[in-house]
Protein backbone atom coordinates (compact mmCIF):
# COMPACT_ATOMS: atom_id res chain seq x y z
CA UNK A 1 0.00 0.00 0.00
CA UNK A 2 1.10 3.47 -0.78
CA UNK A 3 1.28 5.97 1.79
CA UNK A 4 2.00 9.85 1.47
CA UNK A 5 4.60 11.58 3.44
CA UNK A 6 4.33 15.33 3.83
CA UNK A 7 7.46 16.75 4.32
CA UNK A 8 7.39 19.82 6.67
CA UNK A 9 10.40 22.36 7.76
CA UNK A 10 9.70 23.40 11.25
CA UNK A 11 10.87 26.29 13.27
CA UNK A 12 12.21 27.93 9.65
CA UNK A 13 13.73 31.29 10.20
CA UNK A 14 11.88 34.34 7.98
CA UNK A 15 10.65 31.55 6.16
CA UNK A 16 13.81 29.56 5.37
CA UNK A 17 15.91 27.04 6.90
CA UNK A 18 14.33 24.83 9.70
CA UNK A 19 14.32 21.20 11.01
CA UNK A 20 12.83 18.95 8.28
CA UNK A 21 9.89 16.53 9.56
CA UNK A 22 8.01 13.71 8.01
CA UNK A 23 3.99 13.68 8.87
CA UNK A 24 2.44 10.80 7.84
CA UNK A 25 -1.95 11.91 8.41
CA UNK A 26 -3.65 8.62 7.87
CA UNK A 27 -1.93 6.60 10.20
CA UNK A 28 -4.77 4.47 12.21
CA UNK A 29 -4.59 0.98 10.25
CA UNK A 30 -0.51 1.49 10.69
CA UNK A 31 1.22 -1.18 13.09
CA UNK A 32 4.06 -0.05 14.96
CA UNK A 33 6.33 -1.88 12.52
CA UNK A 34 4.68 -0.15 9.65
CA UNK A 35 5.36 3.23 11.40
CA UNK A 36 8.90 2.42 11.64
CA UNK A 37 9.47 0.50 8.17
CA UNK A 38 8.47 3.97 6.80
CA UNK A 39 10.80 6.48 9.27
CA UNK A 40 13.52 4.39 7.92
CA UNK A 41 12.44 4.39 3.95
CA UNK A 42 11.57 8.51 4.38
CA UNK A 43 15.16 8.81 6.39
CA UNK A 44 14.54 12.18 8.11
CA UNK A 45 15.59 12.55 12.05
CA UNK A 46 11.61 11.84 12.72
CA UNK A 47 8.45 11.36 11.13
CA UNK A 48 5.08 12.11 13.09
CA UNK A 49 1.90 9.59 12.91
CA UNK A 50 -1.37 10.97 12.80
CA UNK A 51 -4.21 8.61 13.87
CA UNK A 52 -7.87 9.61 16.02
CA UNK A 53 -7.62 9.39 19.71
CA UNK A 54 -10.44 9.66 22.43
CA UNK A 55 -8.72 11.58 24.65
CA UNK A 56 -6.96 14.63 22.56
CA UNK A 57 -7.23 16.35 19.69
CA UNK A 58 -4.99 13.51 17.86
CA UNK A 59 -2.51 11.02 18.39
CA UNK A 60 0.67 11.21 17.47
CA UNK A 61 3.25 9.19 17.73
CA UNK A 62 7.35 9.83 16.65
CA UNK A 63 9.85 7.36 14.75
CA UNK A 64 13.25 7.95 14.16
CA UNK A 65 15.00 5.50 11.30
CA UNK A 66 15.45 3.15 14.35
CA UNK A 67 12.70 3.49 17.57
CA UNK A 68 10.40 5.19 18.49
CA UNK A 69 10.36 7.95 20.97
CA UNK A 70 8.01 9.80 23.18
CA UNK A 71 8.22 13.54 21.92
CA UNK A 72 9.21 15.23 18.92
CA UNK A 73 9.58 19.10 18.76
CA UNK A 74 10.01 19.79 15.53
CA UNK A 75 7.48 17.10 14.17
CA UNK A 76 4.65 18.16 16.59
CA UNK A 77 5.00 21.76 15.28
CA UNK A 78 5.27 20.44 11.81
CA UNK A 79 2.08 18.44 12.34
CA UNK A 80 0.32 20.77 13.96
CA UNK A 81 0.76 23.85 11.35
CA UNK A 82 0.02 21.31 8.47
CA UNK A 83 -3.03 20.42 10.23
CA UNK A 84 -3.87 24.37 10.68
CA UNK A 85 -3.12 25.35 7.27
CA UNK A 86 -5.15 22.40 6.13
CA UNK A 87 -8.28 23.44 8.19
CA UNK A 88 -7.88 19.70 9.84
CA UNK A 89 -7.82 21.68 13.46
CA UNK A 90 -9.11 25.33 14.33
CA UNK A 91 -9.39 27.25 17.57
CA UNK A 92 -6.54 28.88 19.73
CA UNK A 93 -5.88 25.45 21.37
CA UNK A 94 -5.40 22.09 20.45
CA UNK A 95 -3.69 18.68 22.34
CA UNK A 96 -2.05 15.77 21.31
CA UNK A 97 -2.04 12.00 23.01
CA UNK A 98 1.15 10.80 23.13
CA UNK A 99 2.75 7.40 24.81
CA UNK A 100 3.62 9.11 28.13
CA UNK A 101 0.67 11.36 28.07
CA UNK A 102 -1.40 14.36 26.81
CA UNK A 103 -0.04 17.58 26.02
CA UNK A 104 -1.73 21.19 24.96
CA UNK A 105 -0.82 22.34 21.80
CA UNK A 106 -1.35 26.09 21.33
CA UNK A 107 -2.24 27.53 17.60
CA UNK A 108 -1.38 30.82 16.63
CA UNK A 109 -1.83 31.58 12.82
CA UNK A 110 1.11 30.03 11.56
CA UNK A 111 2.67 28.70 14.32
CA UNK A 112 2.13 26.11 16.64
CA UNK A 113 2.90 26.09 20.46
CA UNK A 114 3.61 22.53 22.25
CA UNK A 115 3.45 22.02 25.99
CA UNK A 116 6.43 20.61 28.16
CA UNK A 117 6.86 19.88 31.52
CA UNK A 118 8.33 21.52 34.69
CA UNK A 119 12.21 20.89 34.43
CA UNK A 120 14.20 18.34 36.09
CA UNK A 121 18.23 19.06 36.61
CA UNK A 122 21.19 16.22 37.11
CA UNK A 123 24.18 17.19 38.32
CA UNK A 124 27.62 15.46 38.34
CA UNK A 125 26.93 14.20 41.47
CA UNK A 126 24.04 11.95 40.26
CA UNK A 127 25.22 11.09 37.04
CA UNK A 128 25.41 7.70 35.52
CA UNK A 129 28.10 5.27 37.15
CA UNK A 130 31.08 5.57 34.46
CA UNK A 131 29.56 9.26 33.48
CA UNK A 132 31.87 12.35 34.16
CA UNK A 133 31.86 15.79 33.11
CA UNK A 134 35.41 14.96 32.06
CA UNK A 135 33.83 11.80 29.63
CA UNK A 136 31.24 14.15 28.01
CA UNK A 137 33.78 17.20 27.17
CA UNK A 138 36.30 14.49 25.22
CA UNK A 139 33.61 13.01 23.52
CA UNK A 140 32.97 16.51 21.80
CA UNK A 141 36.56 17.24 21.51
CA UNK A 142 36.62 19.95 24.50
CA UNK A 143 38.63 20.51 27.34
CA UNK A 144 37.52 22.17 30.71
CA UNK A 145 38.88 25.90 29.85
CA UNK A 146 36.17 25.70 26.69
CA UNK A 147 33.16 25.75 28.79
CA UNK A 148 31.19 28.37 31.29
CA UNK A 149 30.08 25.44 33.64
CA UNK A 150 30.17 21.85 34.23
CA UNK A 151 27.76 19.81 31.82
CA UNK A 152 24.06 19.17 33.16
CA UNK A 153 21.17 16.96 32.14
CA UNK A 154 18.35 18.75 32.30
CA UNK A 155 14.54 16.88 30.89
CA UNK A 156 10.74 18.75 30.26
CA UNK A 157 9.74 15.69 28.84
CA UNK A 158 12.80 13.99 27.12
CA UNK A 159 16.51 14.52 28.86
CA UNK A 160 19.02 16.35 27.08
CA UNK A 161 22.75 16.30 28.08
CA UNK A 162 23.42 20.15 28.09
CA UNK A 163 27.32 21.56 27.62
CA UNK A 164 27.28 25.51 27.85
CA UNK A 165 30.19 26.65 25.84
CA UNK A 166 32.74 30.14 26.27
CA UNK A 167 32.57 31.52 22.98
CA UNK A 168 30.14 30.59 20.12
CA UNK A 169 33.41 30.10 17.61
CA UNK A 170 33.79 26.59 19.99
CA UNK A 171 30.46 25.34 18.23
CA UNK A 172 32.00 25.15 14.66
CA UNK A 173 35.74 23.63 15.68
CA UNK A 174 33.44 20.71 17.65
CA UNK A 175 34.80 17.04 16.99
CA UNK A 176 32.08 14.45 18.12
CA UNK A 177 32.45 11.38 18.38
CA UNK A 178 29.00 9.98 17.89
CA UNK A 179 29.65 6.59 19.36
CA UNK A 180 30.94 7.73 22.71
CA UNK A 181 27.36 10.44 22.94
CA UNK A 182 25.29 7.84 21.76
CA UNK A 183 26.72 5.60 25.20
CA UNK A 184 26.72 8.42 27.39
CA UNK A 185 23.27 9.26 25.84
CA UNK A 186 21.91 6.19 26.79
CA UNK A 187 23.16 5.93 30.26
CA UNK A 188 21.22 8.90 30.95
CA UNK A 189 17.90 7.93 29.60
CA UNK A 190 18.52 10.83 27.11
CA UNK A 191 17.86 11.77 23.17
CA UNK A 192 21.12 13.24 22.70
CA UNK A 193 23.30 16.48 23.42
CA UNK A 194 22.61 19.97 23.01
CA UNK A 195 25.76 22.10 22.95
CA UNK A 196 25.46 26.09 23.17
CA UNK A 197 26.58 29.65 23.80
CA UNK A 198 24.73 32.14 25.14
CA UNK A 199 23.80 35.20 23.28
CA UNK A 200 23.28 38.92 24.01
CA UNK A 201 20.38 40.18 21.54
CA UNK A 202 17.09 38.85 20.63
CA UNK A 203 18.49 35.47 20.77
CA UNK A 204 19.43 34.21 23.86
CA UNK A 205 21.45 31.45 22.71
CA UNK A 206 22.83 29.45 19.42
CA UNK A 207 23.31 25.52 20.14
CA UNK A 208 23.93 22.16 17.89
CA UNK A 209 22.33 18.85 18.61
CA UNK A 210 23.45 15.68 18.15
CA UNK A 211 21.45 12.29 19.22
CA UNK A 212 23.42 9.31 17.27
CA UNK A 213 21.88 6.80 20.28
CA UNK A 214 18.53 7.22 18.11
CA UNK A 215 20.01 7.65 15.06
CA UNK A 216 20.30 10.99 14.26
CA UNK A 217 23.96 12.49 14.02
CA UNK A 218 22.97 16.15 13.85
CA UNK A 219 19.42 18.07 13.57
CA UNK A 220 18.67 21.84 12.43
CA UNK A 221 16.13 22.52 15.36
CA UNK A 222 14.74 20.50 18.59
CA UNK A 223 12.22 21.90 19.92
CA UNK A 224 12.63 19.20 22.83
CA UNK A 225 15.79 20.45 23.88
CA UNK A 226 15.18 24.48 23.15
CA UNK A 227 12.35 23.86 26.29
CA UNK A 228 15.43 22.08 28.61
CA UNK A 229 17.78 24.94 27.36
CA UNK A 230 15.61 27.87 27.97
CA UNK A 231 14.89 27.00 31.65
CA UNK A 232 18.43 25.99 32.23
CA UNK A 233 19.26 29.65 31.12
CA UNK A 234 16.29 31.41 33.71
CA UNK A 235 17.12 28.84 36.61
CA UNK A 236 21.53 28.44 36.25
CA UNK A 237 22.71 31.40 34.25
CA UNK A 238 20.29 34.18 35.58
CA UNK A 239 18.16 35.21 32.12
CA UNK A 240 14.91 35.91 33.65
CA UNK A 241 12.96 36.12 30.75
CA UNK A 242 9.68 34.76 30.46
CA UNK A 243 9.80 34.19 26.24
CA UNK A 244 13.33 33.63 24.58
CA UNK A 245 14.09 32.78 21.11
CA UNK A 246 16.96 30.02 20.45
CA UNK A 247 18.76 29.78 16.68
CA UNK A 248 19.91 26.11 16.24
CA UNK A 249 21.42 24.94 13.08
CA UNK A 250 23.45 27.93 12.12
CA UNK A 251 26.60 25.01 12.60
CA UNK A 252 25.52 22.08 10.92
CA UNK A 253 27.28 20.91 7.22
CA UNK A 254 25.15 22.37 5.54
CA UNK A 255 23.58 24.88 7.49
CA UNK A 256 19.92 25.20 8.21
CA UNK A 257 19.42 28.30 9.97
CA UNK A 258 16.32 27.77 12.37
CA UNK A 259 14.20 29.66 15.41
CA UNK A 260 12.62 28.28 18.57
CA UNK A 261 10.72 30.65 20.53
CA UNK A 262 10.21 29.44 24.17
CA UNK A 263 7.61 30.87 26.91
CA UNK A 264 8.11 29.75 30.51
CA UNK A 265 5.20 29.30 32.49
CA UNK A 266 6.35 30.96 36.25
CA UNK A 267 4.51 31.32 39.43
CA UNK A 268 6.49 33.02 41.93
CA UNK A 269 9.90 32.90 39.97
CA UNK A 270 9.80 29.31 39.68
CA UNK A 271 9.25 27.46 36.12
CA UNK A 272 5.94 24.78 36.60
CA UNK A 273 6.30 24.67 32.67
CA UNK A 274 6.62 25.84 29.39
CA UNK A 275 5.45 25.92 25.34
CA UNK A 276 8.28 25.59 22.94
CA UNK A 277 6.68 26.16 19.02
CA UNK A 278 8.03 28.38 16.24
CA UNK A 279 6.47 28.62 11.97
CA UNK A 280 6.84 25.27 9.56
CA UNK A 281 6.01 25.31 5.97
CA UNK A 282 5.48 22.41 3.71
CA UNK A 283 8.41 21.58 1.63
CA UNK A 284 6.92 18.65 -0.25
CA UNK A 285 5.17 15.31 -0.69
CA UNK A 286 6.72 11.85 -1.30
CA UNK A 287 4.95 8.37 -1.89
CA UNK A 288 6.51 5.16 0.04
CA UNK A 289 5.01 1.60 -0.61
Amino acid sequence: MAHTVNIVNAFVDEGKGGNPAGVVLDADALSREDKLRIARLVGLSETAFVSRSQVAGIKLEFFTPSRQIAHCGHATIATFSLLAQRGLVSGPESSKETIDGVRRILLRGREAFMEQLAPEYIDEAGFAPGVSGARILASLGLAPDDVAAPPCVVGTGNRFVLVHLRSESGLGKLAPDMAEIAAVSAAFGAIGYYVFVGLDGECVATARMFGPHYGIEEEAATGMAAGPLACYLYDRVGVKLPTMVIRQGAYMAPPSPSRITVELQLMDGRITGLFAGGEARLASTVTVM
